[in-house]
């Protein structure tokens, strides 16, 4: 019997204990961690099981500077898995120094003990193996540790969890998901308690849905839009319209401003993807120590080394003009890549005849060197997670992947418009300070400082040191890591949810997406969502069960 359905029929009449807006990451490890308790999720998606453009088109918005944000047709999913669809799979959570007190930003309200105990079954749902986040490289130590290379990112094997996790979902009568199930609204109790929410179809039915409790998971921008939608209307809501909803939009500011030349084979082979004892794939990072960062007040980052650019043909490399000729076709390269990570790899303006003739200088090893990638990317039951050509020169990119610091004039706010279901419309004014650049900047000139003192390689610039800032902020651009819109805080004012995910001004309205974020950190925000999903279902199982004892004793 399956249990996603493409209708709405018997909802008007729904009894779950939690409905679940979006079936993304967070929204469907919720569910399946509510299950380990014996709770019942409605997961209500917007989208179906494939990508259609009248979904997608829902989430269309209005950006403010179109070269800093990816197009909201690329930086979300409305289908079913969410942004899992989108997602490259690099699971770290954050690091200590992120919740400590630093540079002004604000304070989470728990600390990272209070997320630890839930890592290993976050994990487990990304698909990603145990939470191991270092390990030393054999036979190479370092006697100055104001940088490290022993920390690891984990990759998921298996990335979208409406597929890792199928069975479960398709057959648990306990989930019940429904597609083309767009929210439009929340109805509240005098009281201020979230009682149902709006529903409208593709076909324009709209429905009212009973709630006993209620979570927005639908992403970190489509989860701030409705929010804004519901204080549109109750003014007083999620702190008013100075409050913070909306504001302190965050990403990451990611790009290569150098290039790393390692001074032994032995390093350079420890930065390539490798499988741990589980068979899950692995790899290391550069990271400055938290007294490095406290002494220059830097901001969170991670460096490591990447493939040349790709449609740069000056590399002479036949597997990488193959794969730059495969993703530069349109419809090869968007069934190959997320359609944001593909355009950072293939401008429009390259030529493609550099790259044949470098394919045709050895057009056996390419065609045998990209079919195993193929394989080991696209049919082997263990995902590889990207592509990594190592060179005897030992020379590579530097990528650097940086927090980006809460800045209230980054921003979202509803526009005049709205969607065919009949939802304003977002406007996205997202910004970086010029400081946040800097703090890269700097970065970098301590690691080459570091590496030249250690002896393990050296850094060059791409362009005159003078100008390092300057390129950092024209390379400045993102969107899929939609960050502290509707930030967790101590205190109302402060931010839209508390501690548990629960909105101040609703007792049974949670969010649980990467808009409740206060800070960005350096890692990739996927699996501390997921690994506030999981806290959040041990949350509402305990708060059932004491409501349940309460009652039985009255």
């Amino acid at each position: 019997m399956t249990m996603i359905a493409d209708h709405c029929e018997g909802l008007e009449n729904s009894r779950h204990d939690v409905c679940i807006i979006g079936s993304g990451p967070a929204g469907l490890s919720l569910a399946l961690e509510l299950r380990r308790f014996g709770l019942s999720a409605l997961v209500l998606e917007s989208g179906g099981k494939r990508p259609e453009q009248l979904a997608q088109a829902l989430s269309g918005a209005d950006l403010a500077d179109p070269a800093r944000h990816d197009d909201m047709s690329i930086a979300v999913a409305r289908r079913f898995g969410g942004t899992s669809n989108l997602w490259g799979g690099r699971c770290l959570p954050f690091d200590p120094v992120d919740f400590r007190p630093r540079l002004g930003m604000p304070d989470w309200p728990i600390t990272l003990s209070d997320l630890t105990p839930f890592l290993p079954t976050a994990c487990r749902l990304a698909s990603c193996g145990e939470p191991v986040f270092e390990a030393p490289i054999p036979g190479i130590r370092a006697d100055d540790d104001a940088f490290t290379f022993e920390s690891l990112e984990r990759w998921s094997g298996r990335p979208r969890l409406q597929v890792s996790h199928a069975d479960m979902l398709a057959s648990d009568p306990g989930i019940d998901i429904r597609l083309h199930a767009t929210v439009v609204d929340v109805l509240f109790t005098e009281a201020g308690a979230a009682r149902a929410v709006v529903v409208v179809r593709p076909s324009g039915e709209r429905m009212t849905v009973p709630v006993s409790r209620l979570v927005l998971a639908a992403g970190g921008l489509e989860t701030t839009r409705l929010l804004l939608s519901l204080q549109r209307r109750r003014p007083a809501l999620f702190g008013g319209p100075d409050g913070p909803l909306g504001r302190h939009y965050m990403g990451h500011v990611i790009g290569e401003i150098a290039d790393i030349t390692f001074a032994s084979d032995a390093l350079d082979a420890a930065f390539a993807f490798e499988r741990d004892r589980e068979g899950w794939y692995v790899r290391r990072r550069f990271v400055p120590s938290p007294a490095l960062q406290a002494e220059h007040g830097l901001l969170n980052v991670a460096f490591w080394p990447v493939i040349p650019r790709m449609a740069d043909a000056a590399h002479r490399d036949p597997l990488l003009s193959l794969t730059f000729l495969a993703l530069s076709f349109d419809p090869v390269g968007r069934a190959l890549l997320p359609e944001a990570l593909r355009l950072r790899h293939v401008p429009r303006s390259v030529a493609r005849w550099p790259h044949l003739r470098n394919v045709c200088r050895n057009l056996p090893g390419a065609l045998g060197a990209g079919a195993r990638v193929a394989w080991q990317r696209y049919g082997a039951a263990t995902r590889l997670p990207g592509l990594f050509v190592r060179n005897s020169g030992r020379r590579y990119g530097l990528s650097y992947h940086s927090e980006q610091s809460p800045w209230a004039e980054s921003r979202v706010r509803l526009d005049d418009r709205t969607d065919a279901a009949g939802l304003p419309r977002l406007h996205i004014d997202y910004r970086v300070h010029e400081n946040d650049a800097r703090s890269i900047v700097r970065s970098h000139e301590l690691l080459a400082g570091w590496l030249a003192r250690t002896g393990f390689g050296h850094l060059e610039y791409r362009q005159p040191a003078e100008r390092n800032v300057e390129a950092v902020m024209r390379l400045f651009g993102h969107g899929t890591h939609q960050i502290g819109t509707a930030r967790m805080a101590d205190r109302p004012g402060r931010g839209v949810v508390d501690r548990n995910l629960r909105a101040f001004d609703a007792p049974n309205l949670y969010v649980a997406s990467a808009a409740v974020l206060p800070r960005s950190g350096q890692a990739s925000p996927t699996l501390t969502v997921i690994t506030l999903a999981v806290r959040l279902a041990h949350h509402i199982a305990a708060e059932k069960a004491r409501i349940e004892v309460l009652q039985s004793a009255a």
